[in-house]
């Protein structure tokens, strides 16, 4: 959950203009994530934590310009991949919990990548 994804952004600076880009660049590290060139082509990359990525934009929404909707499409169809990224480590295994109440602790510390004493607490407070 707290590993870094990649979204590719083909030809950010013709789509969106430079100096939105370089807005971008500098909210992007506001949020930890980075925005950057893809070596010397003219795609760029976001790279961050999938809660952090999605933390920048709906910022960048609240921004509330047409010249960051290209940005703002290509990172929400990017998430959408990583749906699994976005949800909380408690939240997912309260949500598993509830809707399969005769799941064991080996298939829950499997499906979340969770230690044994997470799935067991999850357990006894989805219990109480």
């Amino acid at each position: 959950m707290n590993d870094d994804i990649t979204i590719r952004l083909p030809s950010l600076i013709h789509r969106i203009g430079s100096e939105k880009t370089k807005q971008a660049k500098a909210i992007a590290l506001q949020y930890d994530c980075e925005l950057k060139r893809v070596r010397r082509s003219r795609n760029w990359a976001l790279i961050g934590e999938a809660l952090k990525i999605q933390a920048f934009t709906i910022d960048l929404r609240a921004l509330d310009d047409d010249g960051w909707r290209y940005l703002i499409q290509k990172i929400t169809t990017a998430l959408l991949e990583h749906a699994d990224k976005l949800e909380p480590l408690d939240t997912k295994l309260t949500r598993l919990i509830t809707e399969t109440p005769g799941i064991t602790l080996g298939e829950l510390m499997q499906l979340t990548q969770c230690s044994i004493a997470e799935a067991r607490i999850a357990r006894f407070n989805a219990e109480v």
